[in-house]
């Protein structure tokens, strides 16, 4: 992984032997992460509602709940952070539970330092994957709902980077104005043909030609460089 994208991921451990949290906090810092380090569920809970982490590390067996049942509820609450646990389980039966409870992947203690990193690099990469899309000179960071061209911000409504998202999602299929709608709409509001025309010319300003109206059908939007 580059050291950069080290430097800009946020960890957030939790691990009930403090003695084995600092040996790890310490060994992730060293590695050019930034790390919180808290010993219950409960104080992880507090922390993950306060803040945004790129990683959760979570040890199974704690005080007051597991592991697998934290991850549970912030899954509950929409929280996708990727999630590695800690355990020292080696039943089946656990393993199935912690991937059904959310999590990323599933290491083993007594940990291997090195093989912790190599785990924490190849979740990171997906998650770095999934989080940006690339579309020409134009890069969208689909988290933090943000739009660069050439590394600087473009002002964009959040409707509008929802319309980019969806389009883009389809990876040049088309997508019916009805889906569309449906999509951006709320139900409790009734869907708007002439506001969909306005966010569609928006974007052609910035993607031109890349974005295509399928006449009495939707929007087509060629994310890759072999469009005409």
């Amino acid at each position: 992984m580059k050291d950069s994208l080290k430097n800009l991921s946020t960890i957030l451990l939790l691990e009930d032997d403090r003695l084995f949290a600092e040996t790890l906090a310490d060994f992730l810092e060293e590695e050019g992460y930034g790390v919180t380090v808290v010993l219950d569920p409960l104080s992880a809970m507090d922390r993950a509602y306060e803040g945004r982490y790129d990683l959760y590390l979570f040890d199974v067996n704690l005080p007051f709940e597991s592991g697998f049942e934290l991850l549970a509820k912030l899954r509950e609450g929409e929280d996708r952070t990727p999630t590695i646990f800690l355990t020292s389980r080696e039943d089946k039966s656990s393993l199935i539970e912690g991937f059904e409870s959310g999590a990323d992947d599933y290491l083993r203690k007594p940990v291997d330092l090195d093989e912790l990193r190599v785990r924490i690099e190849a979740v990171l990469r997906r998650r770095e994957g999934q989080r940006r899309l690339r579309i020409g000179e134009y890069e969208a960071d689909l988290v933090a709902k943000q739009l660069y061209r050439d590394g600087e911000p473009v002002e964009l409504s959040a409707r509008l980077f929802d319309l980019l998202h969806l389009l883009a999602g389809f990876h040049g299929q088309t997508v019916p104005t009805d889906r569309i709608l449906s999509e951006l709409w709320p139900r409790d509001r009734e869907a708007s043909y002439g506001a969909l025309r306005v966010y569609i010319t928006r974007l052609k300003k910035l993607f031109g030609d890349r974005i295509e109206n399928v006449r009495g059908v939707g929007y087509r939007f060629h994310t890759g460089d072999d469009h005409e």
